[in-house]
């Protein structure tokens, strides 16, 4: 058996209140569930992008939790890739821009065959630090 997509994927940050506002404003994402001080998740295509309090998640559930959610968090700068055609790079670039969000690299990928066919990427920070790239599919040769 092999995982069929993946449904969620989670990022730390140091700012709740900042994540939310870049998040929602800046990439257009909606806010489905938030938790004050602990978490804010945002509905992202057909999967959830989970953004946490790593200080907040690292405790062990209560024993009567009502959701027993393992304990989990990092430290550091993490990294999310958000799949975008060459057409959409090209407008989210400038919509970072004019935001005055700095752009870190913006890059064609080499075509290498089976798996990748190559395409662009643009790498920008959130007000965290995590890594957030746009790319087209095509560079994992989807």
């Amino acid at each position: 058996m092999t995982p069929s997509a993946i449904l969620e994927s989670a990022l730390y940050v140091t700012d709740l209140d900042a994540a939310e506002t870049f998040y929602r404003e800046v990439l257009g994402l909606e806010v489905i569930a938030k938790a004050e001080g602990r978490h804010i998740f945002f509905r992202c295509g057909v999967g959830v992008l989970l953004l946490f309090n790593a200080e907040a998640t690292r405790q062990a559930p209560a024993p009567d939790a009502k959701l027993p959610v393992p304990p989990h968090g990092a430290v550091g700068q993490g990294h999310l890739c958000f799949a975008a055609t060459a057409e959409e790079i090209v407008r989210w670039k400038a919509h970072l821009e004019a935001l005055k969000i700095a752009v870190e690299a913006d890059f064609e990928w080499p075509s290498s065959g089976k798996s990748s066919g190559g395409g662009r990427s643009i790498y920008f920070r959130d007000p965290s630090g995590n890594s957030l790239e746009f790319a087209e599919p095509r560079i994992w040769g989807m």
